[in-house]
């Protein structure tokens, strides 16, 4: 099983056993993770559930679709080029480890 690590805001770590098919914000709701509001439900429309991937992580990822890339340019913190909705990541044995920080606001 795939572990998730979260870095909050305060700058602690949340590390989260992963489900294989989950996606990075269903296991952050599910491990309680604060600052991944996810708001839409993970349906890729409210860009709630913003993160920024770690740098060693990055190309692992599929880039983000059309949509996706749409709702990072409107985020409410920085959009970097770790930035990713966590709703749309879903996670793979490859992703053990994945490193993931909470930016400082999703509003």
């Amino acid at each position: 099983m795939p572990t998730i690590h979260y870095i909050l805001k305060d700058g602690t770590t949340r590390d989260v056993d992963a489900k294989v098919g989950a996606s990075v914000m269903e296991t952050a709701i599910r491990g309680n993770v604060r600052g991944i509001d996810a708001e839409c439900g993970g349906c890729c429309s409210c860009a709630t559930c913003h993160v920024y991937v770690d740098d060693a992580f990055i190309d692992l990822l599929p880039p983000p679709d059309d949509m996706e890339s749409a709702l990072l340019d409107a985020v409410a913190s920085e959009r970097k080029p770790g930035s990713r909705l966590s709703c749309q990541l879903n996670i793979t044995a490859a992703f053990d480890g994945l490193t993931v920080r909470v930016p400082d606001t999703q509003i």
